[in-house]
Formats: structure tokens, C-alpha cells, sequence
């Protein structure tokens, strides 16, 4: 892997040249002079440094983005060579959004570890449209998304459903009732995720294919905090039943179906468009696949 520009990146994330040089055990002398070297090579600043700060130039978020693709794509080569010999273990690089992430995927990755106890995923939580970013930018092996996703350079390849349900308190007027038309929600206060979440993308869609336009909706960036608002009677949401669980079993939210309009959506898992796929990423795709979701709860299913 080209050192100069593992230099670099370290410096630029770490906005110091002496944490860079700590990072990288060598010497502060050492960074100094590859970024030198780099700059002369290239003849711009990369970096504007004074006593009380490292900032990157333009030049140096140009390079800067560039280098981390290619040093993601060293870590790649790396790993589908050593999957010519090796046997499958090592590291996962799993971005989820937050529906999946937080109610689905630790039980489901638990389960992978018992099959393969020597393959360590690393998980990050995301919103979709983030998750895209990153696996973009080969930051991840592979990506679980909600809602419609589409991009020339991925795969997207639906594994599972999830259904979504309107939750309100259990003081709200609907809270005796099962089902709800849409339209006697206009007047309600909506408390939403924020955009770029496929949830959000879902609900978008859901009320611009009705003509449907609130009177006043929240954004909010977690559904723990959308949970926990409706409870108070702040206002009422869309999420998943996956998400509503434990709140509905405990008796604190209410949920309900739309009638004559079920919410339903996709799981989708997201990779590269490549005919190259690490052994590590074939195994955990082969069991998401073939994962029993019955095994989760099966309360809103009746």
C-alpha cells in the first residue's frame, strides 16, 4: 500500500501531525517530509498549518477523497487474495440504516458468529442514503437498506419485507380503534425521521401517492426519540413494526393499520456492482437470504 498516501490520510483525520506520526509509529519528521514530498510532487498545499491548527486546502479534499478510495480498494485486493488460501474468517464491513440496524441485525449477526465464529463484523448505523455514500466509496462490503434504492454501480437485491404502522398514545382518540382511513389523519401532528432515512423515503412516497399533506410534521433523528414523543402525546408517526415491539407488548404505544392501504416495504441488501465478492461477503449475503425473519415476533402479523 503507497505509504505517502496512508500519511496523508492519517493526517488530514487526525488534524495534527504529531497524533499522525503517533498513529503511524514513526517519527513527526517522518510526516512532515512525505507531505512535503507530496506537495512538491503535485505543486499545491495540501494542508494550511499554523500553530493552532492542520485544515485541509481544496487540493487536499480532492486528494483526500481520492486516497481513501484507493486505499479501500488496496484493503479489497488485499482480502480477495487472501481468500485464495484462506479459510473464511476475518473482517465484515456491515452498514445498515437504523430500522434494520437497531432491531434486526444484532440478533442476526449473533446467530452468524455461531456458524462463523472467525469472521468479525464490524457494523455501522446509518441513514440509507448515507450507507449508499459509504459503500460508494468502498468504505463497506455490503449495505441493508429500507425503501426504493437505485444506482448504476450497485446491486440491489431485496431479501426480506417490513410492514409499517401508524403508532399514536394510548390517550389519542383512534388509540381503541384497529384501523384508520388516511384521510382522518390530516389534521394530526406527524413526527417523522428526518429526510434521507428510508423510512422517511416510504412515508414521502406513501402521502404524495394520496395527495396527502399534513397540517404540521417533526423531524426527528432517532426513533427512540419518535417513540418516546408519541408516548407523550407530542403527536403520531409511521414506523416499523419491528420498531414498535417491545412498546406495544409493554402497552405504551398504540398501533394502527391504514385501511385498504397496507405500508410495505423492502429490506434490501446493497454491494458493488463487481464479479469480485470476498468469500467472507458470499457467506453472510447466502445466510441473510436464507435467514428465517419468522423467528422475530410475529404480534402485527394476525
Amino acid at each position: 500500500m503507497d505509504h505517502h498516501l496512508v500519511t496523508f490520510v492519517t493526517v488530514a483525520e487526525k488534524k495534527n501531525f504529531t497524533r499522525a506520526a503517533e498513529a503511524l509509529h514513526i517519527t513527526q519528521s517522518a510526516v512532515t517530509l512525505t507531505i512535503k514530498g507530496l506537495e512538491k510532487e503535485y505543486g499545491v498545499k495540501f494542508f494550511d498549518r499554523t500553530n493552532k491548527y492542520v485544515r485541509l486546502t481544496k487540493a487536499g479534499e480532492v486528494l483526500y477523497h481520492q486516497a481513501k478510495e484507493i486505499i479501500n480498494k488496496y484493503k479489497q485486493t488485499k482480502r480477495l487474495i487472501d481468500d485464495l488460501s484462506n479459510s473464511v474468517e476475518g473482517q465484515l464491513f456491515i452498514g445498515s440504516s437504523f430500522t434494520f440496524g437497531e432491531y434486526l441485525l444484532p440478533r442476526i449477526v449473533s446467530e452468524f458468529k455461531e456458524s462463523y465464529p472467525l469472521i468479525t463484523p464490524d457494523i455501522s448505523i446509518r441513514n440509507s442514503k448515507r450507507i449508499i455514500t459509504r459503500l460508494l466509496r468502498h468504505e463497506l462490503d455490503v449495505g441493508i437498506v429500507e425503501g426504493a434504492i437505485s444506482h448504476p454501480n450497485l446491486v440491489i437485491q431485496p431479501f426480506a419485507q417490513d410492514e409499517m404502522l401508524v403508532i399514536t398514545s394510548l390517550k389519542h382518540p383512534f388509540a381503541y380503534k384497529n384501523e384508520v382511513y388516511l384521510e382522518d389523519l390530516n389534521s394530526e401532528k406527524w413526527i417523522l425521521r428526518e429526510d434521507g432515512s428510508g423510512t422517511r423515503q416510504t412515508i414521502d412516497r406513501l402521502f404524495s401517492s394520496k395527495n396527502f399533506s399534513p397540517n404540521e410534521i417533526m423531524s426527528f433523528g432517532s426513533s427512540q426519540i419518535i417513540k418516546e414523543s408519541v408516548e407523550a402525546g407530542l403527536g403520531i408517526s409511521i414506523m416499523s413494526k419491528y420498531a414498535i415491539q417491545k412498546e406495544v407488548t409493554l402497552g405504551t404505544l398504540h398501533p394502527l393499520r391504514i385501511k385498504d392501504n397496507p405500508i410495505v416495504r423492502d429490506f434490501s441488501y446493497v454491494i458493488h456492482q463487481s464479479k469480485f465478492h470476498t468469500r467472507i461477503m458470499d457467506t453472510f449475503l447466502e445466510f441473510l437470504n436464507t435467514y428465517p425473519f419468522s423467528n422475530f415476533s410475529k404480534a402485527f402479523d394476525s
